[in-house]
């Protein structure tokens, strides 16, 4: 269970930055996040949606304790992620596209090196390596090194990687940008199966589709701001627009914007 209260992000603005990124004079910092609070249940899909740059990246940085709040306060499985970071770390899954793969390493060398920093005992590992290798059709792949991979096989290994050690937690930022349907649609599969398992799942999303296929509950994020918090049932049943995509847009023209 994730349990997210009142966050706040803000950073702060170099007169670089100001001058390069058109903010007005006299603005010196940006809230990123701004007063956002929201709960992941276990056996469940939490999507955060949002255009480019709404904050769904730094809100999952700071539950995966990468970033620290400005304030508010983060739960993560009970562990509060200012106080308890070690804790938290070892209860998720974060995959993200900023992370690095190396590519010296064979596919199974590298997953192999993933469980046993988690401390998988070898009937576990070999149960969740072929389960996950059978999902995503790894198999042929698992003796090559993976800086001669396709960028949507990297994807396979880097999801492997986040879940071999079947986290309580599993945090998924954007992971199908840039995919083609075959291996988003085996990623979809995989998250699916999470939940199955009663794990809690967030899932991080610029792409409509996505939602539909996968969101149990739903928050629409803009300017680091929530604007809707609720089950994806009750977004779909409220809508003003005939199109889940025209009335994400709607939702997103009631917020003015406003500087920091």
């Amino acid at each position: 269970m994730i349990e997210v209260n009142d966050l706040v992000k803000t950073f702060k603005l170099s007169r670089r930055q100001r001058r390069e990124e058109g903010w007005p004079e006299g603005v010196h910092e940006i809230r990123a996040v701004d007063g956002v609070t929201f709960s992941c249940m276990p056996g469940r899909i939490f999507t955060l949606l949002g255009p480019n740059g709404a904050g769904k990246t730094t809100i999952l940085r700071m539950i995966a304790t990468l970033m620290k709040p400005t304030s508010g306060s983060i739960s993560v499985c009970g562990f509060d992620t200012r106080k308890q970071p070690g804790e938290v770390r070892a209860r998720i899954g974060f995959l993200t596209g900023s992370t690095k793969l190396y590519d010296r390493l064979t596919v199974s060398e590298l997953i192999r090196y993933y469980a046993d920093l988690h401390g998988m005992d070898e009937e576990l590992y070999q149960e969740r390596r072929n389960e996950l290798f059978d999902l995503l059709d790894m198999n042929d792949c698992a003796g090559r090194r993976i800086g001669k991979l396709s960028s949507g096989m990297k994807q396979k290994v880097s999801i492997v990687r986040t879940v071999i050690h079947d986290p309580d937690v599993m945090i998924f930022d954007e992971p199908t940008t840039g995919l083609d349907v075959i291996t988003s649609r085996s990623i979809i599969d995989l998250i699916h199966r999470c939940t199955d398992r009663g794990r809690t799942v967030i899932f991080s999303t610029h792409i409509m589709s996505e939602v539909s296929r996968l969101a149990d509950d739903l928050a629409i994020l803009h300017r680091g701001r929530l604007l809707f918090n609720d089950t994806y049932e009750t977004f779909r049943r409220n809508m003003a627009e005939s199109s889940v995509e025209e009335e994400f847009v709607r939702v997103l023209g009631k917020e003015e914007p406003e500087w920091a």
